[in-house]
């Protein structure tokens, strides 16, 4: 029978958890904690892919102090020999004697085993805790084990009145300073950072995380006419992080070959479409994909219902104008959802902006 106080020691160990965000991908970020008659004697989590799970660290943190603990881990552990032994025969030779989970790991050479060891050894075992939370903080790696595609984050910056660009095309800067700095965080977490020839043609970008964070993203253009500028700063830069420029069969085979000379790798694809595009991506063991735009992009992503997240930038500027650009194009809706199409919200002022962030699906 879950506890009173489960809760809020759970809510540290997601916490803990969330610090491993793009360092363990295509692992699921994990956190723990170890509590002895109310006082924390252990806590860790999974900071690498490859190294030390969760319990390992909390478990070695609390030493003799974990027996007859409880110990709080936001995903089942382990029971399977992987990058590291599993987690399990860790947690028997401790002594802890309660083990609650927030939700229990997919994973198929997991699904349901550690719980099951752990149960026969005769530990007492709660499952639930915080698994909304849980399932909300490993989204992308439920999603990439339920459909081999990674987590699609929509991301852009807009004026107050909707534009993500003026109708002349300029757009630099409409977000402010901390806005961008948000940017490039999240550039340095994920796997892969696409945009349309259009966005390459017109803002001439560099998209790489400045600072550096734990992951180098791929660079990645979608162009199905294979047109393609002879020189930009993704070319100059060919060197710092992967171009990966993907086309259609119809494509101008020389600008292409232009930029596989180059170093960028070229992949045409027979059938130029997002399911497609998410297939290969997820193939290629990508977790997490940052589409930055532009408006044709995101509305290609948008008709094909392939976003999962946004990361909305609104400043408080009005540019107006009928032809300026709004954030999202394609087909779209043919009437106002009836219900909020955001879930998940979180609203919060970063400098002069607005940030508002959310998922797409339950």
């Amino acid at each position: 029978m879950p506890m009173p106080q489960d809760r809020n020691w759970m809510l540290y160990a997601l916490k803990l958890a969330e610090n491993g965000r793009g360092a363990v991908e295509p692992n699921p970020m994990v956190g723990a904690v170890i509590v002895r008659d109310g006082v924390l004697v252990g806590e860790g989590y999974h900071q690498r892919y490859g190294e030390a799970h969760a319990e390992v660290h909390a478990l070695q943190q609390a030493g003799d102090a974990a027996r007859g603990a409880t110990l709080y881990v936001t995903l089942e552990p382990c029971c399977h020999f992987g990058k590291t032994p599993p987690c399990t025969d860790a947690v028997l030779r401790s002594g802890v004697n309660r083990v609650v989970v927030a939700m229990a790991d997919p994973f198929p050479a997991v699904a349901g085993g550690g719980l099951s060891i752990l149960q026969q050894a005769g530990l007492t075992i709660e499952v639930g805790v915080c698994d909304v939370e849980s399932k909300l903080l490993n989204a992308p790696y439920l999603k990439r084990l339920q459909t081999g595609r990674p987590y699609v984050i929509a991301k852009w910056a807009m004026t107050l009145d909707g534009k993500i660009a003026a109708r002349t095309g300029h757009s630099q800067w409409i977000s402010g300073p901390e806005s961008r700095a948000i940017v490039h965080t999240i550039r340095g977490q994920v796997d892969g950072i696409l945009v349309g020839r259009g966005t390459l043609l017109s803002d001439d970008p560099h998209l790489v995380a400045r600072p550096a964070g734990p992951r180098t993203a791929t660079r990645i253009i979608l162009t199905r006419s294979g047109e393609l500028p002879l020189a930009c700063r993704l070319l100059d830069t060919v060197t710092e992080a992967p171009i990966l420029i993907i086309s259609g069969s119809t494509s101008d085979r020389e600008l292409l070959n232009h930029w596989r000379n180059r170093g960028a790798e070229v992949l045409i694809l027979s059938e130029f479409t997002i399911p497609v595009l998410l297939d290969e991506l997820g193939r290629r063991r990508m977790t997490n994909l940052l589409v930055e735009g532009g408006s044709a992009i995101l509305g290609a992503f948008f008709d094909a219902e392939a976003i999962d997240a946004v990361w909305v930038f609104i400043a408080p500027k009005l540019v107006g104008g009928d032809r300026a650009i709004g954030p999202i194009s394609g087909t779209g809706l043919t009437a106002i959802p009836s219900l909020a199409s955001l879930r998940n919200r979180r609203i919060e002022q970063i400098g002069d902006d607005v940030l508002i962030t959310g998922t797409l699906h339950d």
